[in-house]
Parts: C-alpha cells; sequence; structure tokens
C-alpha cells in the first residue's frame, strides 16, 4: 500500500496518516497522551513516519549526488543564489549557513523526533550506557508480536535516519526518546561511535523483532513495510562501513539465501511505477501522486530547464545534471536509457537524470519511488565483503548479466586494484542518482586500499574541469583550488548547522573542523 491521508495531531506528532480518529476525538483535542489508544493509531502514526522521510529525501541528492562524480550544478555561469549554494556543495565549500543542509537537518530530527513518540507509547527504551534496546509494558490493548513488529519498523526508520547523519556530519545530537526544548539545549553531539552504537542496537533488535516472511508471502496490503529483511540489509551495511566485513558477509548470505528477494529480469522494471516494490526492492521512500501532497518532486526538479512539456508536464528545474564523466562511462551499457536522457543536439545539448521521470498531471505530483535498499545492493555488498575471489566476480555478473553486460573473469581481471575499480564502476552506474555514490566513496576509504574518496573527487575534478568549473563566475576556481577543497581535514563531512551553534545558549556546540 501507499502511504495517505493525512490530519494534524497537536503536540509533538507532526502530519500522521489517520482514517478512523477524526470520527473518535474533536481534532482539538488530539495529542499525544489521548491519540495511541489502539493498535490502529500506532499504525497511523508509524505510518506518518515512513511518510515524514520524504521530506529529508526531498535534497539529500545534493550531499550524495551533487558532491560525488555523479552530478554537477548545470548552469556554471549563473550567479542565482540557489545555483551558488549547489555550486558550494559541488565544491565542498558549503557556509555553515547553508540553507538546504539545515533544511535538511531539520527535516530528520523532526521525523526522529516523530519515531521516538511512536517508540515511547509502543514501550521501548534505549540505554546508551550499554547500548541496548528495552520494551517495557504498555497500555494499549494490542498483541506482543503486533508491538514488535511496529516497534522494528520505527527503529529501521531511526536507523536509516541516524546511518544518514553520522555519514554526513559525523557526531551529531543523540535523541533518542521525546525530549522538551530546554532538555535539547543541554545536549551536546555525541561521538561517531555512540551514534553507530544506537544505529546497530536499532537494527539489530529490528531483526530479531520484525517478520522475515519471504518476499512473495507478504501480504499485498503490508509491502512497501520494513521487514526484517531490510533491517539485516542495512546493518550488513552499516557493518561494511565500520570494516566489519565478516559480520556483514554473514547477513548478506542470509537475505540472499533465504529471503524470496530477487533481481527483476531488466534494469528498467525496477523503476517502472506500474511495478513498484517489486522483488528488488527490499526498503524505499514511497511517493503516491494524485494532488494529495504525497507526490514525487524529482521528476519536475531533474528534468531541463527550459525544456517545457518536452520532458515532463510543468517544464523542469534543470538540476542534479549527470557529469560528463558518468555519460562517458555509460556508453554502450544499456542501463543508459534508464539513467540519463538528453535534451537538444548540438553544443545546447543538456544531458538529466531520467531514472525518476514518470508522467504528471500536476507539477511536483510524481508517482515514481525512492529505492534505499535494493537486491543488487545486497549481491554487490557481498562482493566488497568477500573481497577479490572468483565467488565476489560472480556476484558482480548476476547485475552485469541482468543488465546486458559481459562476465568478468579472473583472466580479465587480474589484480585487487581492478578488482576494486570493475566493483565501485559497477555499483556507480547500478545505483547512479540513488544517493548511494557518495557514502560508497566515502566507505571505500574503509572497505578497500586502492580507491579513496578524495582521489575520486580530485579525479572528477581534473576531468569536469575544462568543460564545466573553469567557466563559474565572480571567481572561477583553478584546478587546484578543486583539489585543496576535498582535501582539506575532515571537509568530507557537511558542517553542522550554525543555527544550531549560535541559539544554544547554555552549551558550546563544537563545528566541524575545516569550516
Amino acid at each position: 500500500m501507499k502511504y495517505l491521508q493525512y490530519v494534524i495531531i497537536i503536540g509533538c506528532l507532526g502530519l500522521l496518516s489517520c482514517k478512523k480518529v477524526i470520527d473518535l476525538y474533536p481534532q482539538s483535542n488530539l495529542n499525544t497522551g489521548t491519540y495511541y489508544s489502539n493498535l490502529e493509531e500506532v499504525k497511523a502514526a508509524l505510518t506518518g513516519c515512513y511518510n515524514g522521510m520524504q521530506r529529508s529525501l526531498s535534497n539529500e541528492w545534493q550531499f550524495t549526488e551533487l558532491r560525488s562524480d555523479n552530478s554537477k550544478q548545470g548552469q556554471p555561469g549563473s550567479t542565482a543564489s540557489t545555483n551558488r549554494d549547489l555550486s558550494d556543495l559541488d565544491m565542498f565549500t558549503p557556509s555553515t549557513s547553508h540553507q538546504a543542509i539545515y533544511t535538511y537537518w531539520l527535516a530528520t530530527y523532526n521525523n526522529i523526533r516523530n519515531i521516538n513518540i511512536v517508540l515511547q507509547k509502543l514501550g521501548v527504551t534505549y540505554s546508551p550506557a550499554s547500548g541496548t534496546l528495552t520494551f517495557n509494558a504498555v497500555n494499549i490493548p494490542l498483541t506482543e508480536a503486533d508491538r514488535k513488529q511496529l516497534a522494528g519498523e520505527a527503529m529501521v526508520i531511526r536507523a536509516y535516519h541516524y546511518f544518514n547523519l553520522v555519514r554526513l556530519f559525523g557526531g551529531v545530537f543523540l535523541v533518542h526518546e521525546p525530549i522538551t526544548p530546554a532538555q535539547a539545549k543541554e545536549m551536546n553531539r555525541a561521538g561517531i561511535t555512540d551514534i553507530y552504537k544506537l544505529i546497530e542496537a536499532d537494527l539489530t533488535t529490528a531483526v530479531a523483532s520484525m517478520n522475515t516472511l519471504k518476499y512473495n508471502q507478504i501480504p499485498t496490503a503490508e509491502l512497501g513495510r520494513a521487514t526484517g529483511w531490510a533491517a539485516k540489509g542495512m546493518l550488513a551495511k552499516v557493518y561494511l562501513t565500520l570494516g566489519r566485513k565478516a559480520e556483514a558477509a554473514t547477513l548478506l548470505q542470509d537475505v540472499i539465501t533465504n529471503s524470496g528477494y530477487s533481481l527483476q529480469a531488466s534494469y528498467a522494471n525496477v523503476f517502472s511505477i506500474t511495478n513498484e516494490v517489486n522483488s528488488e526492492i527490499l526498503f524505499a521512500v514511497r511517493y503516491k501522486a494524485g494532488g494529495i501532497g504525497l507526490g514525487s518532486h524529482f521528476g519536475n526538479t531533474f528534468a531541463p530547464l527550459g525544456s517545457g512539456s518536452a520532458i515532463i508536464n510543468g517544464d523542469g528545474d534543470g538540476l542534479n545534471y549527470p557529469t560528463n564523466d558518468l555519460d562517458t562511462a555509460t556508453i554502450g551499457d544499456p542501463r543508459k536509457p534508464t539513467l540519463i536522457g538528453v535534451y537538444g543536439s548540438g553544443s545546447s545539448a543538456k544531458l538529466y537524470v531520467k531514472k525518476f521521470l514518470s508522467p504528471v498531471t500536476l507539477v511536483d505530483d510524481g508517482e515514481s519511488d525512492w529505492p534505499v535498499l535494493r537486491y543488487a545492493d545486497i549481491l554487490l555488498m557481498l562482493a566488497e565483503a568477500q573481497g577479490y575471489t572468483q565467488p565476489s566476480l560472480d556476484l558482480i555478473n548476476a547485475v552485469r548479466t541482468r543488465a546486458g553486460l559481459p562476465n568478468l573473469t579472473m583472466a580479465t581481471i587480474t589484480t585487487l586494484a581492478q578488482f576494486e575499480k570493475a566493483l565501485s564502476t559497477e555499483r556507480r552506474i547500478e545505483f547512479a542518482f540513488e544517493n548511494q555514490r557518495w557514502f560508497d566513496l566515502v566507505r571505500f576509504n574503509t572497505t578497500m586500499t586502492t580507491i579513496t574518496a578524495v582521489q575520486a573527487m580530485k579525479d572528477h575534478y581534473s576531468v569536469e574541469y575544462y568543460n564545466h568549473y573553469r567557466l563559474y563566475v565572480a571567481p572561477a576556481p583553478t584546478l587546484a583550488e578543486l583539489h585543496a577543497n576535498v582535501s582539506v581535514n575532515n571537509r568530507l563531512l557537511l558542517p553542522i548547522p550554525q543555527r544550531e551553534i549560535d541559539t544554544n545558549t547554555q552549551l558550546v556546540i563544537e563545528q566541524n573542523t575545516g569550516y
């Protein structure tokens, strides 16, 4: 099902999905004390948390694709503030007051707040000292199986948010229960280790609490909700990021052997709006067109500026332009028509992202879901965890075969460096524009020996400099400056929003180094 129907709950719930509560209480009386009285109301609140993922995802591409070698700001000569903000992210020079960073930060913590309320009502508490979650008694009339399933889903969403936050910002505020504004001002940034401790606790508890029905056994009405398999896949990526390859491999092999998920017959079919939550989608942020406020804006956001209705109804914003380097890397790859389109011809031709493009009646009201975790990712993560072996090449080849590409062999991939390059390239193309590339590059700092985020970005700037970065105005950066930007200590992290630092009158909040 797709998550629909909103009602405003007064208090700290924000916008929540609801079907029947309007008939039970006057809207002005709804709050966290009166709302969570039965299973359906808890489900409705949790649905609001699912929908809440849309807000942070809205501009996440700016931090994960634009700051990688996949995308660039498409108007290098523009002096418009919106384009300059994108350029600053692209060149690793965002200010500490960058609006998109602050918007993302707020949206993420707003949804974490909502999730924490749901978990509190389900009797779940977290102990930072021990890194464990506990189920306590509740008064809501629901079965233990339902309680743990719903709590597990909430934990997966919270882990998803914190995993993104810690990879983008480093140590952040560890808010694991509902708190007051006064309490928030007494909370400083937690260490990266403590953030990962909560993420691991959320996901391991979710794995132990949630259903692990095979894909074809999941009731149609439940498709799209987090499962134990999604929790295992996400936990495996956490372990890979932390360099715990053996633990990641065990989880990934379990998903491959027992989950019932599988590759789709064609790459394009994975993203078809007539084939949503298919056998390859372990977890996704869902969208619903129809003028109800839950449609996807990415089709219009990524379509070429000035294309009218040639690409999508209502024109495009011309953001998230594919790089020439990625365009070249996909020459001859059968996945390219799904990934990259070309508008116009000759010197005026513009590349644009096609993956999330679907017909819209209303502007910014598309149907396309956004994959967070796919089965292809499970296969390629296991190859990454296992390293340079024939079984790892077999996993890569499964993805390549689906794409219509020839197999890699030990005769053609003869060194560790060649293997790591092949795996990195496969992931780059397979998951292009799915907000994976930057996280992959940072993770490769730990899991690979020959590929690093800094070197990948230096190579990107060198390739794109003549046709793009040298055309910037006021003034154009030199190639040496671009290389230096990405090499600044800890500049791989985003800055903590300056408002968090300036408005706290109780504590001194440390800014990330390099800003």
